[in-house]
């Protein structure tokens, strides 16, 4: 109801602190084809610092995928966190749903930042967003994180019983919910120890819903709906650069056999770490451990994460 307290909202004001705090600034780009991206960048770029760029997944915006994780990574970085396409203040009028499309609005972005060569984290759907980044523009992505995105997931896996929800529109009406059962339930698969998910009030959950899941429904829908589309292993280009795929080893939304099965089609050039006891929200669950792996990697110490990293390989750490 207007003018009742919002707990999303507040929630979504102590975020915006916490980025504000973490030197970063809101920055809206017009790419000029009906097409507005929002971002999170950096108030005094460091030239000195190498640049990383943070996509969030589905569900959420920017804001609350890595408002607890943010600080963590802009003492070493100079840090990009957008909004995709349909969250936040980003949407387009053209009717491309693509991860490609979405990962060449991305790149504009950051170019238009004078950002030329960036590593880049993706958390599921921004896995496949980050991604199709590092196929397209090898030059510029210099490093990749992929989290719980099933990458290489076939158009057959639906059919062939892969996902625990088989049908598309299902899986849609669960990842884009409208009342608070659907949202309850996207919860119980994103986290491994979920909460008593009945004990939690339904008008905090419809206050999350209206804030953060009421607009661009269709749009977001379609989102989901072109990921496993024609989708096909012999299709989905091999990138070139160091890459480390972290997974949960609960993962209900992508199975960890796809991880592998990710780590299989890149070859010798990804590192596979599989956080036990987490599921696919593992960067929500375990912040601290999920935090100091990105910066081993990232940073490139060769003396502590490779090492741990091919200890661990597909296992638990």
């Amino acid at each position: 109801m207007a003018g009742c307290f919002s707990f999303t909202e507040s929630r979504n004001w102590c975020y915006r602190s916490t980025f504000k705090r973490a030197g970063l600034r809101s920055s809206l780009t017009d790419l000029g084809d009906g097409t507005v991206i929002h971002c999170w960048v950096p108030k005094n770029r460091d030239g000195s610092c190498p640049d990383l760029l943070l996509i969030h997944g589905l569900g959420v915006n920017a804001l609350w995928q890595w408002g607890d994780v943010v600080g963590h990574f802009s003492s070493h970085f100079n840090v990009y966190v957008p909004d995709l396409l349909f969250f936040g203040d980003s949407f387009t009028t053209r009717s491309e749903r693509s991860e490609s499309f979405q990962a060449m609005c991305i790149m504009r972005v950051v170019e238009a930042h004078s950002v030329k060569r960036m590593s880049v984290v993706g958390v599921s759907y921004g896995g496949f967003v980050g991604y199709s980044m590092a196929a397209q523009y090898t030059e510029a992505v210099e490093r990749l994180v992929i989290c719980c995105a099933a990458v290489c997931m076939e158009d057959r896996d639906l059919k062939d019983g892969v996902f625990r929800i088989s049908d598309v529109e299902e899986a849609a009406e669960i990842l884009v919910p409208q009342t608070p059962d659907r949202l309850r339930e996207l919860m119980g698969f994103a986290l491994y120890r979920a909460p008593l998910l009945k004990l939690i009030p339904s008008c905090l959950l419809n206050d999350f819903i209206q804030v953060m899941c009421a607009d661009y429904v269709e749009e977001k829908k379609d989102l989901i709906r072109a990921i496993p589309r024609d989708r096909k292993i012999s299709e989905i280009p091999r990138i070139t650069q160091p890459t480390l795929i972290v997974w949960g080893d609960h993962d209900q939304v992508f199975p960890l056999e796809l991880g592998h099965r990710l780590k299989r089609h890149i070859g010798d050039n990804a590192e596979m770490l599989v956080i036990k006891d987490a599921g696919h929200a593992l960067n929500v669950e375990k912040p601290g451990e999920f935090c100091t792996l990105l910066k081993y990697f990232l940073t490139g110490d060769p003396l502590s994460f490779p090492h741990k990293v091919r200890e661990n390989e597909g296992s638990n750490c």
